[in-house]
């Protein structure tokens, strides 16, 4: 149990000392870029099902 106890310790002991957090601006710059990637991302897969679904559409419809 010493050790897992002396791990927990170590381990916020880094988080607080060794790791270098980023400031609110760069998190709100990063989360605004994660959004309009994610959003334009949508927008393309979205654009390219209807085209294949148009496309699948009128070669089934052409076929009868």
């Amino acid at each position: 149990m010493n050790k897992l106890t002396q791990f927990v310790k170590d381990s916020f002991e880094e988080m607080k000392v060794n790791v270098s957090w980023p400031s609110r601006v760069e998190l709100q710059n990063s989360a605004m870029l994660v959004l309009v990637a994610s959003l334009l991302f949508a927008i393309v897969i979205g654009l390219v099902d209807l085209a294949f679904k148009n496309g699948l559409a009128a070669y089934y419809n052409s076929t009868n």
